[in-house]
């Protein structure tokens, strides 16, 4: 066994266990390790291909309690948010962008953690769905970021682990279809690709039932602060892959 399929296989074990648990991650987990040894229009493709089996593993799991009100608008929202995300990507300074969104992104959880009582609704709210659904398909437009727009209205609405890993699931699995067609239609899709795929699947499914075990044994504020903590970590690992390169790949 070669060591690249090695650390596909560690990799993506570790980011469905993340993604399966708290609901979302897993791409600035993969996505970075992948391209130490595999080429961006490998490792992408690839990414959204494990994600859409994730998402549709726990939407069949827990479809029960997802908040599909809230995941359709949240969609909804998002479409107008994807061109300015994309031309953030082409037009935007990518160093200022990463460093800026990762500072916000780390302000926000630990102004979560810090803080005794936030702001809380009731009920869904339209304007913070526009909000958080719009930010999160800038977010997702320009670096595949679109997580943490998604956990702040999460936390607005106070949803339990489980609710809340079912109702980002809801959203993501239209949002990393649309993705997987638009790859395949610029032939990204490749049998590398798939190979790859088949493979990761050895682990990644497994991790997937293990993190929806994990995320059933979690209370709702354990829950929360290993989210906002599990921000902290995005907001690092995004301001890294600003200021840091990976080397050549191995294949």
């Amino acid at each position: 066994m070669s060591l690249s399929i090695i650390l596909i296989l560690v990799i993506s074990f570790i980011a469905a266990l993340v993604r399966s648990t708290l609901g979302f991650g897993e791409s600035l987990i993969a996505v970075p390790l992948f391209l130490f040894f595999l080429p961006a229009t490998t490792a992408v493709p690839l990414s959204v291909m494990l994600s859409i089996v994730i998402a549709l593993i726990i939407v069949i799991q827990d479809h029960r309690k997802i908040h599909f009100y809230s995941a359709k608008w949240l969609i909804l929202y998002a479409v107008p948010g994807i061109p300015l995300g994309l031309l953030v990507l082409i037009y935007g300074n990518e160093i200022l962008v990463k460093t800026v969104l990762g500072l916000l992104i780390i302000g926000y959880a630990w102004y979560t953690l810090a803080v005794k009582t936030t702001k809380s609704l009731m009920k869904d709210n339209h304007w913070w769905l526009f909000i958080c659904g719009f930010l999160s398909g800038v977010f997702g437009g320009a670096y595949g970021l679109n997580g943490p727009p998604l956990v702040v209205y999460g936390n607005l609405r106070n949803w339990s682990a489980v609710h809340f890993r079912a109702t980002l699931q809801a959203y993501f699995l239209p949002v990393s279809l649309l993705g997987f067609i638009g790859y395949a239609v610029k032939g990204l899709v490749t049998a590398e690709v798939n190979y790859y795929f088949l493979i990761a699947l050895t682990t990644s499914i497994p991790a997937t039932f293990l993190g929806r075990w994990l995320n059933h044994k979690l209370n709702s504020r354990s829950f929360l602060r290993y989210v906002l903590y599990g921000l902290m970590i995005i907001g690092v690992i995004l301001m890294l892959t600003a200021w840091y390169q990976p080397p050549a790949t191995m294949a």
